[in-house]
């Protein structure tokens, strides 16, 4: 018996554009420049500013996928303000964070009637959740999911960048599993990415669905269902979820 849906996050519950990563990177680092220069911090000049935390996410993103771990942008944030001498306390860091994550929202959309979606799914009295392989803060991520207007129907949100593992790690599933109540075997996962989110959550003993858009809808040989949009899946309930309550 169905209990519980957790969702991976990019692509899936937030569709993102094509980006170009060079460019939203440098106009990340001008909003957070001019912000810190309108503070009065004295600053370094912008190219330094902007080469020297690029090869910072980039190294330490390397180095993470080497390890099978995962880093904080926060923490590095934090080291990379102390080298450069600029202001290093904690709310004025969280700021910054978000600052550097806010162009990608102009990339990012979510699609038509997504909330009344997930408030059906959740009124069929079945739990959300989110797992997300993210070096993003989770309070960033939580702040975007809000002013989507998708916060409210996910109550559990496990981060990567939060428990230091990734999917297809087993310990990041099982994060989620403890904090929805649920068992493996009671719980659909959906996602994107056949290698992290469908074969992972197959090892932990989820039913799985894969997110593909132009997807042709026929049976797939790892996925136990394919859906194009997330609306898809209330077509699965009356096989998946419990009865609705009287």
């Amino acid at each position: 018996m169905l209990r519980a849906v957790i969702f991976d996050l990019g692509d899936t519950l937030l569709d993102f554009e094509p980006m170009d990563t060079r460019a939203l990177f440098r106009s990340a680092a001008r909003l957070t420049y001019d912000n810190l220069a309108a503070r009065g911090a004295a600053m370094p000049q912008f190219e330094r500013y902007t080469r020297v935390y690029f090869r910072g996410v980039k190294w330490s993103y390397l180095w993470a996928k080497l390890r099978r771990r995962e880093f904080n942008s926060l923490d590095l944030l934090r080291k990379f303000h102390r080298r450069m001498g600029l202001p290093a306390d904690e709310e004025l860091l969280r700021e910054m964070a978000w600052l550097w994550y806010e162009p990608v929202m102009a990339h990012t959309r979510v699609e038509e009637n997504l909330g009344p979606t997930l408030a059906g799914i959740r009124d069929a009295g079945l739990r959300l959740g989110v797992i997300s392989n993210t070096f993003v803060p989770g309070f960033v991520h939580d702040r975007h999911l809000d002013m989507a207007g998708l916060l409210q129907f996910l109550p559990v949100r496990i981060y990567s960048s939060e428990v230091g593992y990734r999917k297809p790690d087993r310990r990041i599933f099982e994060a989620a599993l403890s904090r929805l109540g649920v068992k493996a075997s009671q719980t659909l996962f959906v996602g994107d990415l056949i290698k992290t989110d469908i074969i992972g959550a197959r090892r932990m003993g989820m039913q799985t669905a894969l997110k593909q858009p132009f997807a042709n809808l026929r049976p797939h040989r790892i996925a136990d269902h394919v859906v194009r949009r997330i609306a898809d899946l209330i077509e699965l309930l009356p096989a998946l979820s419990p009865p609705a309550r009287v």
